[in-house]
């Protein structure tokens, strides 16, 4: 299994293979979209330190279990798999491995969320949203993907900690207690806690790594044309190439390498209409974050200016996601991964119109919170129907078929979203044609601004009956929108700036970018906030109460 060779050559853009031949002990990439993170900078990480510390143990760090289900291990796998590493034959996931493969040093409690490879290495699944992954852990390694969305405080508290690996095997490796943290970048203070690493880095010691190892491809080249030419390699080379792989193992065992890559880095591969398509498709926000990798503020006079990061959460049904094992189709993933719906319960549902973007945001009033559960968009082509679809093939599992659409004056006499009927009427045409209950709340004229602001950041703030709660996963677009709202203070008082929301779009100004989604937010509270009726329409096994 050691003589495994590729079928074909690997291709690695300028980042990645930097990235590699470095191999500092602490690498740090912050890189946009499409470049590669997790299956050409990840991969080979953990392929390389879970082949060359034989029986180790790692752990890859992901903020929740649903992240590396479907983002984080299908990228490592489908890498190793070109790089011709089989799942079931060199290693094994979520069970424990044949008896043909080699033990680890120390044995895993059990291997419901491990990789083994045959050689007894082993990579332990840590997400952070799921209790206990990094107790009692010894690691050689850690590898932090979506570090943007991770926790610090409990991977400063819990996970690094455990990465001291085991010296007597390992000591003499450089990427031993190796760490890899991957991200795009971050949009919040929260989520820049990584940042911080470009001012570790020596970038004097960054060089001497970079000048040794031409120091070692050039030595090399010379013993290659001597014996090429039938001479004898004097001693002196091969002890100056022994110094030379020492020197080099010495300055990446103590390295820190930061690096940031924009999506362009990876153009050769990604071309110039996928550049274009993101610039349209992205808001600006994102698109500078996400695609170019540009730091930006973060927002502090916002018109949802109490909103913080407590008002997020993750939800992920555990036994439902475990179920799917390692090896599922993306349709899978659907309500019954999200643990925090309430499955006998209608669904509250506020919704936007415009020409090219409508939305949807589905929320449950629980106690004294509302729950977001998620959010939904549809643009230029798609219309109500595609959007109404896109909600009910989510909600196929949701045992209480009942939405109560909230909806204000807005949705009545007019309709250039789809036909000649007005937004309501289309709205709940569709839901009945695809077997759901609509329960019609009318909000009357849409509440002023600067009584909507008032009503909004008193619920952040926790002095309304309701209190707005994210889910996370669900609502990425949602929550970026309402981050970025924009204030003004007008003659009647605050307002939220709405003032570019009918204008054409340009390439510079991105229909996502403005206040639609955060507008069917607000339709979503303030229904629930002022005319509740969630618990009218609750259902137990004897029906309606």
């Amino acid at each position: 299994m050691n003589s495994l060779k590729p079928t074909k050559q690997i291709y690695f853009n300028d980042p990645q293979r930097l990235t590699q031949l470095i191999g500092a002990n602490t690498t740090v990439i912050v890189a946009g979209r499409r470049t590669g993170k997790t299956d050409s900078i990840a991969a080979p990480f953990v392929l390389r330190n879970m082949q060359r510390m034989e029986g180790s143990t790692g752990g890859i760090v992901v903020p929740t279990f649903k992240h590396g289900l479907t983002n984080t291990l299908p990228g490592l796998f489908t890498a190793w798999r070109r790089w011709g590493y089989e799942k079931g034959v060199h290693y094994v996931v979520g069970r424990k491995p044949p008896k043909a493969f080699k033990r680890p040093l120390i044995e895993p409690s059990d291997y419901e969320h491990v990789i083994t490879f045959y050689n007894g290495s082993v990579a332990i699944i840590i997400s952070q949203d799921r209790p206990g992954t990094s107790n009692s852990l010894t690691l050689s390694w850690v590898l932090v993907d979506e570090a943007k969305f991770i926790d610090y405080q409990k991977l400063k508290d819990e996970t690094l900690p455990a990465n001291g690996g085991i010296k007597t095997f390992f000591g003499k490796h450089s990427y031993n207690h190796a760490l890899m943290i991957l991200s795009d970048m971050p949009q919040t203070q929260r989520g820049s806690w990584f940042l911080h690493y470009r001012e570790k880095m020596d970038k004097d010691l960054i060089e001497g790594i970079k000048a040794t190892l031409y120091e070692i491809w050039h030595t090399k080249e010379r013993i290659r044309e001597m014996r090429k030419e039938g001479k004898e390699v004097p001693k002196h080379l091969r002890s100056y190439l022994r110094r030379l792989d020492t020197q080099l193992n010495k300055m990446r065992s103590v390295a820190v390498y930061y690096k940031e890559y924009s999506s362009i880095e990876n153009i050769e591969l990604l071309g110039e209409n996928y550049i274009r398509q993101m610039k349209r498709d992205l808001t600006p926000l994102t698109f500078q974050t996400s695609i170019l990798c540009q730091r930006i503020g973060i927002r502090k006079d916002g018109f949802y200016s109490s909103m913080r990061e407590g008002h997020k959460y993750n939800a992920s049904d555990f036994e439902y996601l475990d179920s799917l094992g390692y090896e599922f189709d993306d349709s899978a993933m659907d309500c019954r991964a999200d643990k925090d719906l309430n499955r006998q319960a209608p669904i509250c549902i506020g919704m936007d119109y415009n020409a090219n973007i409508n939305w949807l945001v589905a929320g449950q009033p629980s106690g004294r919170r509302l729950k977001v559960l998620k959010s939904f968009f549809v643009k230029f082509e798609r219309k109500l129907s595609a959007l109404v679809d896109d909600f009910c093939n989510y909600y196929a599992y949701h045992e209480n078929k009942t939405v109560i659409f909230y909806y204000d004056a807005t949705a009545l006499g007019s309709n250039y979203a789809v036909n000649d009927q007005d937004f309501r009427w289309v709205i709940v045409h569709e839901f009945e044609c695809r077997g759901w209950e609509v329960v019609e709340v009318y909000l009357g004229n849409p509440m002023k601004h600067d009584e909507k602001y008032l009503l909004i950041n008193r619920a952040f703030a926790g002095k309304q009956r309701l209190m707005p709660m994210f889910n996370r996963q669900n609502n990425d677009d949602l929550i970026l929108a309402i981050q970025t709202a924009q204030v003004y203070r007008g003659r009647l008082g605050f307002r939220k700036n709405k003032s570019d929301e009918k204008d054409p779009e340009t390439e510079e100004d991105l229909l996502e970018h403005r206040t639609d989604g955060t507008d069917a937010f607000d339709t979503l509270y303030i229904g629930c906030e002022k005319f509740p009726q969630h618990d009218i329409y609750a259902v137990t096994t004897g029906g309606v109460i």
